[in-house]
């Protein structure tokens, strides 16, 4: 019988590294919610979205990290930060004996990716875009393995250990959820949902709000996540309408999901993954400044399993989305043909394969 789980001097000990938006730290504390006997620290930089997130539930470590672009002076400081957090990475792995590294990519992956390999701590890279990210696509090959939010990204991982495990979402998006008192919405109306994602969506937001009107008219209820950032919009033409509900952010997204009969989002790979768990249609418009265009290639993966349809976000498509609306609305049972798709291409539980590759992971480094 393994004891280990009752000995917190011999728990096994994980370091996370997720960092910045929701798309790195939402996936990991998913994962460590399936490691309730591992002893887990959580690795950070300064004033992001971790500080709120993680502190109360795990010891916080915080590096100063930032990213490659901008002129040549900027990236020889970029290269130096990598340095010294590499070396201050590598002293608390040291100091902490920790058995494995969990991280989600991102600029803070980069020096745990780095320090770990250093020191032979084995390393889990997470990555949950359809196009990978720098990080993965230069440090990949120095993790035992990279676990990929969807198949399509192996094709431009060669070389490396890649494993297709979805995309960790929380467990409650996995079960059913009481939908909200303060949402007084009658069963079987219709509930679209809107998400702005957690850094804000201006433009979505804009087209939602210039094309509400249209769709309230239909006895159709809007509940409207517009990310914090975008919550005050001036311009943004908000509808005043009792069946119009506006947040800048809520913590029951899953609750929101379950019930809503199809939803409009950005396509980051946190927000598709939350979508394809509870097998929810969806009207995507990528953000379209992303890093090569990844958003847009996330979305064409999702469209592709039979989820919904994707649209540039621009003035030119406004009539396009009101039109789209209005005939999913008037068409349920092409918008639960839909669902019955994303049900049946939905992975398993990703939180859970990628707990159990950690698992695999330390236990083959003690042997």
């Amino acid at each position: 019988m393994d004891t280990r789980a009752k000995d917190p001097a011999s728990r096994p000990r994980l370091l996370v590294a997720a960092s910045g938006t929701g798309g790195h730290i939402f996936p990991a504390l998913a994962v460590a919610e399936q490691l309730p006997d591992w002893q887990i620290e959580w690795l950070g930089v300064p004033d992001r979205m971790e500080g709120k997130l993680v502190r109360e539930r795990y010891p916080l470590h915080r590096v100063v990290m930032s990213g490659w672009q901008g002129s040549p002076l900027r990236k020889l400081q970029a290269l130096a930060q990598l340095a010294r957090a590499t070396l201050q990475v590598r002293q608390l792995l040291k100091l902490g004996r920790f058995d494995v590294v969990l991280t989600t990519g991102g600029y803070i992956a980069a020096p745990a990716i780095l320090a770990a390999r250093s020191l032979g701590v084995p390393v889990l890279l997470h990555e949950s875009n359809r196009i990978p990210g720098k990080v993965t696509r230069w440090l990949g090959r120095f993790c035992q393995v990279v676990a990929l939010g969807m198949a399509e990204t192996a094709e431009h991982l060669p070389g490396v250990a890649a494993q297709v495990v979805g995309t960790p979402v929380r467990a409650e998006f996995y079960t059913p959820q009481p939908f909200p008192a303060d949402l007084p919405i009658p069963n079987g109306d219709p509930l679209i949902l809107v998400m702005g994602g957690s850094q804000g969506a201006r433009g979505l937001n804009r087209m939602v709000a210039a094309c509400a009107e249209a769709w309230l008219e239909t006895g159709a209820w809007i509940v409207h996540l517009t990310g914090s950032s975008e919550a005050q919009d001036p311009e943004a033409g908000i509808p005043t309408h009792p069946r119009y509900r506006r947040f800048p952010f809520r913590r029951d997204v899953a609750a929101l999901l379950q019930r809503a009969n199809f939803a409009i989002s950005r396509a980051g790979a946190m927000s598709l993954a939350e979508l394809l768990a509870t097998a929810t249609p969806a009207i995507l418009i990528p953000y379209p400044f992303a890093a090569e265009d990844h958003q847009y290639q996330n979305a064409l993966a999702f469209v592709g399993r039979g989820g919904g349809v994707v649209m540039r976000e621009s003035e030119e498509n406004l009539d396009l989305l009101r039109q789209t609306v209005l005939t999913w609305l008037a068409q349920p049972q092409v918008v639960a043909q839909m669902a019955a798709c994303l049900q049946a291409a939905a992975p398993p539980n990703a939180s859970k394969a990628v707990a159990h590759l950690l698992q695999e992971i330390r236990q083959s480094s003690a042997r």
